[in-house]
């Protein structure tokens, strides 16, 4: 397997980007029992999650700019030792507002491992079988937020909502040890000096052609994700149970083909896997919107052709991420600004459909189906500069 050679590498590497996924799905189901605990309203207690996600925001631009300029190791534990306290401190919030301030620094403290992540895992294994590192680390990437609320539930429920937070601050600092005694594990990854920055990559198109096409994919599943659970209740006369049935497909789904992309990148090449995942999200967001005009109300229905928009990430996921890395030039800046390009076209997209969830299921299918097509235009018609175009090759 592409990751046994080095898998206590790979596992802390990996461990540290799935605790910084927690950070929101293991406190979420303690969100709706903070105004009563607090003070504070219901719709104040939702900014406990969104300060966290525009503080995750900052943190990766942040953790980007250090990560080209410092060892990388060294700056990943003291994110986590960083994040372990900023938890604490969560713990012991007196008020809704505190926590909701406290939880902007802690979302920015545990950045890094995102960040970090893609060029450990390119300077590990190479790039030919970075591919199949990051299909498996998007595999767990994916179990964080389904499993992360059971134990949270759990938590909650045995000792009340501050132990969230203490857990978060108990294995942040328990890694954050680890890693420090085996930082001669993780690779030294070595900035390019002198390429410039943020700046640069805005203006870069082989690198917003794959970036972006990679964020407006994974965009259109989360839009219709985030706005399924009403929808489903509220529209189409399904449960909780439907939507997480259609969760489970999707995650498994994701999780077989993100980690057989490797093997089909070494036989059919990557550019032309990432067009065909694309176009098959695509081609399941249109079949869902279809379903939706032509009046259809049946949840199994969209489960099913769900099925095809996970199948399709699956397969352009790994491949895709690696490619605009690569075209980066700049892994830490690179990455960074692909994951908050990924926050931001989720964050506008769910707000853009906002208004219009009441009408069900055509609203959520519209989003999505826009940025699915968005992702396989950008594809055919943007083409890096010839310039560009050598070095990508390259």
């Amino acid at each position: 397997m592409t990751v046994a050679r080095h898998s206590l590498s790979f596992f802390l590497i990996a461990a540290s980007t799935a605790l910084g996924i927690a950070g929101t799905d293991l406190v979420l189901p303690a969100v709706p029992m903070l105004p009563k605990l607090l003070g504070g309203t219901a719709e104040a207690a939702q900014l406990v999650l969104a300060a966290f996600t525009a503080g995750a925001a900052f943190g990766l631009l942040l953790f980007g700019e250090l990560g080209a300029r410092f060892d990388q190791r060294r700056l990943l534990v003291l994110s986590l030792t960083a994040y372990a306290a900023v938890s604490a401190l969560c713990a012991m919030s007196p008020s809704l507002d505190v926590l909701i301030g406290l939880r902007f620094v802690q979302g920015a403290a545990g950045a890094a491992a995102a960040v970090f992540a893609p060029g450990m895992l390119r300077a590990l294994y190479g790039d030919s079988r970075a591919v199949g590192a990051i299909g498996l680390l998007g595999t767990i990437e994916s179990l964080a937020p389904a499993l992360a609320p059971i134990l949270g539930l759990w938590l909650v429920a045995l000792l009340g909502w501050r132990s969230t937070f203490n857990a978060i601050a108990f294995l942040a600092t328990l890694l954050a040890l680890v890693i420090w005694s085996l930082r001669h594990r993780l690779p030294r990854v070595v900035a390019r000096r002198g390429i410039g920055g943020y700046a640069r990559l805005l203006t870069h198109t082989a690198y917003l052609r794959q970036a972006l096409s990679h964020a407006f994919t994974l965009g259109a599943l989360l839009v219709i994700v985030f706005g399924a659970p009403t929808v489903f209740v509220t529209s189409l006369g399904g449960s909780m149970g439907d939507f997480i049935a259609m969760q489970i497909l999707g995650i498994t789904t994701f999780a077989v083909a993100a980690n057989v992309t490797s093997r089909l990148v070494a036989r059919f090449g990557a550019e032309r896997l990432i067009l065909v995942g694309t176009s098959l999200s695509a081609l399941g967001a249109l079949a869902i919107l279809g379903y939706a005009l032509a009046g259809g109300g049946d949840t199994r229905w969209v489960t099913g052709l769900f099925f095809l928009l996970n199948m399709g990430l699956g397969l352009r996921g790994p491949p895709g991420f690696h490619a605009a890395i690569v075209a980066a030039e700049d892994d830490a800046r690179g990455a960074a600004l692909l994951v908050v390009a990924i926050l931001l076209t989720t964050a506008l997209g769910t707000a853009a459909i906002a208004p219009f969830i009441v009408k069900g299921l055509v609203a959520i299918a519209a989003g999505g189906a826009l940025l699915a097509v968005s992702a396989v235009l950008l594809l055919l018609l943007v083409r890096p500069s010839s310039s560009e175009a050598v070095k990508e090759a390259a």
